[in-house]
């Protein structure tokens, strides 16, 4: 019973120190420098405890380093989940359309999305294309996306955490 609860113990604290690094690490990238000192702080002390007492127990059992190993990809899941809901933020897009998709166009002016046209030119074979830029908040982006495939589902997006914008217009 002894080893359950140990077992148990260590998988929920590991749970606990990596979806705190997860989030922390995604803070990081965002400059929130305060709040990501304290995670780290509170995730290496949990990490601490836990990891020290995984080794030193007089409990040997192959199910301490796997209840440990657990523990850190579920942490590393549910931290990840947990970061898409908690961190909101502003995110790049830039999508390569064909050249003068002026129905796309309108239907993006119409909800309301700024956006900036680039004349692109492939020196490859000569095709000529436009590149939409935005910045938008992250909650727009799956009806923004969900836009530009019903006009064009060939359009290539990339998608890019933005740090910090300054003037300009964001929906």
């Amino acid at each position: 019973m002894e080893l359950f609860f140990l077992c148990l113990k260590i998988f929920f604290a590991r749970i606990t120190d990596v979806s705190i690094g997860t989030i922390r690490t995604m803070l990081m990238v965002k400059g929130k420098t305060v709040i990501v000192t304290v995670l780290a702080f509170v995730e290496v002390f949990i990490w601490f405890i836990v990891a020290r007492e995984a080794l030193i127990t007089n409990v040997k059992s192959i199910f301490i380093p796997i209840s440990y190993s657990l523990g850190y990809a579920s942490g590393t899941l549910i931290g990840s989940c947990l970061a898409k809901k908690l961190i909101k933020g502003i995110v790049g897009v830039q999508v390569i359309i064909e050249k003068d998709n002026k129905p796309l166009l309108n239907a993006i002016r119409k909800h309301n999305y700024a956006v900036s046209v680039i004349d692109l030119k492939d020196d490859f074979n000569g095709n000529k294309k436009d590149m939409l830029y935005f910045q938008i908040n992250h909650q727009s982006l799956k009806k923004l996306i969900s836009l530009i495939k019903k006009y064009d589902n060939n359009a290539f997006i990339v998608i890019n955490d933005t740090k910090a914008v300054q003037n300009g217009y964001l929906k």
